[in-house]
């Protein structure tokens, strides 16, 4: 096993391995879609670089299906199940980048209220997506998904407002 230093993509990988019990790159990029790809991005790529990379450093358990399509399905170790402990227990302080082409228009010269318009009518297409989530029993779910959920709808709040603002 080769020694490797685990980063954001790594834990990534490692965490949608640990929920679904086994899984496909594909499956991965999958459920990342569905889930925090609404707050986190990732190349699609590195969702068959990085389990491999994984894989040869003892995190995951590959195998290849023997028929058709032959793909990699990929299983959890212990010492992945630990370095998924280990993660979870560090703090952070570290803040997220806010990537935002309107404001980046806006910062620009671009004229707010123009850009205003497009924007909110996206963030608030956003909130009932996210709402719609929630009332559909994402409140039952488990806790992590569910305080992320409750996080983007604040998120998506505050957008819609200060884009309100700006329209008018």
């Amino acid at each position: 096993m080769q020694e490797i230093s685990l980063n954001h993509t790594s834990y990534i990988v490692l965490g949608l391995v640990e929920l679904s019990g086994e899984a496909t790159p594909y499956e991965m990029k999958q459920a990342a879609a569905a889930s925090f790809g609404n707050f986190w991005s990732m190349q699609h790529a590195q969702f068959y670089t990085e389990p491999e990379r994984l894989a040869k450093a003892g995190y995951l358990q590959e195998e290849r299906e023997s028929g058709g399509r032959r793909r990699k399905r990929y299983r959890l170790t212990e010492q992945g199940r630990d370095a998924m402990t280990d993660w979870r227990a560090e703090t952070t302080s570290e803040l997220g980048e806010l990537r935002s082409p309107g404001l980046l228009k806006v910062f620009f010269g671009a004229d707010p209220a123009l850009i205003a318009v497009a924007q909110l009518a996206a963030h608030e297409e956003k909130l009932a997506q996210y709402e719609w989530m929630r009332d559909q029993g994402g409140e039952d779910g488990p806790a992590g998904p569910v305080a992320t959920l409750e996080a983007g709808i604040g998120h998506e709040r505050e957008w819609v407002r200060y884009w309100k603002r700006l329209a008018h």
